[in-house]
């Protein structure tokens, strides 16, 4: 076997032990965080760039915010925002597009705002966005990675554990819907009893631990089966 030929086969073999990895954390756990920290721990192990982080999109703010930075400079970017549009990461956000760039001082989009920051040079910078259906929920970012050995199928490679990274947020995101709709009134967006009763038992446990005292404060509205009576109960729903 040739050079060539070993050093694909040992890429393949390395790619299918990562996909194994990263399916086993998607198949066993619900827990998000836990998820995408193995996934960004296989990119890492695969491309071993200086910094490698997830962008999530803030939609009320319409900003990127630093989710998970791994790297020298992930300390300094715990705090750091990019307007949706700005910078690389900031592109890709908003057009929904992955950008591989090879030499970032050659591509007018960059922005040194980062660089300043964390104090470290970028050279080379490759964004991939995490899409679920048509909306772009967050970015994957790996700086400074050997474009030398960055061929059509690492790209191919990248994208596939990128769309792993994107099932797990819409599966976390859906399992925290439900969990809320278990727990709140249809009508109001209010907790209800059952959250109330668990809330309960767990204060109640607190107090007894650590002996201080709480007081539980009930809401009645005055006169609202008058309302249901004379209106019914859509009405009423309307008014609550």
């Amino acid at each position: 076997m040739s050079n060539a030929a070993g050093a694909e086969t040992a890429r393949q073999s390395q790619e299918l032990r990562i996909f194994h990895d990263v399916a086993k954390a998607l198949t066993s756990s619900l827990d998000l965080d836990s998820i995408l920290q193995t996934i960004m721990e296989k990119m890492a192990e695969y491309f071993r760039p200086d910094t490698w982080s997830l962008l999530m999109v803030d939609e009320q703010k319409s900003e990127l915010y630093f989710a998970i930075a791994v790297g020298s400079a992930s300390e300094a970017l715990k705090n750091v925002r990019l307007k949706v549009g700005e910078g690389i990461a900031g592109h890709v956000a908003k057009y929904g597009e992955r950008l591989i760039v090879p030499d970032v001082r050659s591509d007018k989009r960059f922005s040194k705002r980062i660089d300043k920051v964390t104090q470290m040079e970028t050279q080379s910078i490759i964004c991939v966005p995490l899409k679920s259906k048509l909306r772009v929920l967050g970015v994957i970012q790996l700086v400074n990675v050997n474009m030398n050995h960055f061929t059509e199928a690492e790209s191919f490679f990248l994208q596939s554990l990128c769309d792993y990274a994107a099932i797990a947020i819409e599966n976390a995101r859906s399992v925290e819907r439900i969990q809320e709709l278990t727990i709140t009134d249809d009508c109001t967006g209010l907790y209800n009893a059952r959250h109330l009763y668990k809330t309960l038992e767990s204060e109640v446990y607190r107090s007894s631990r650590f002996g201080y005292e709480f007081s539980v404060l009930f809401i009645d509205l005055d006169h609202f089966k008058q309302v249901n009576d004379t209106h019914g109960h859509l009405i009423g729903s309307k008014l609550l």
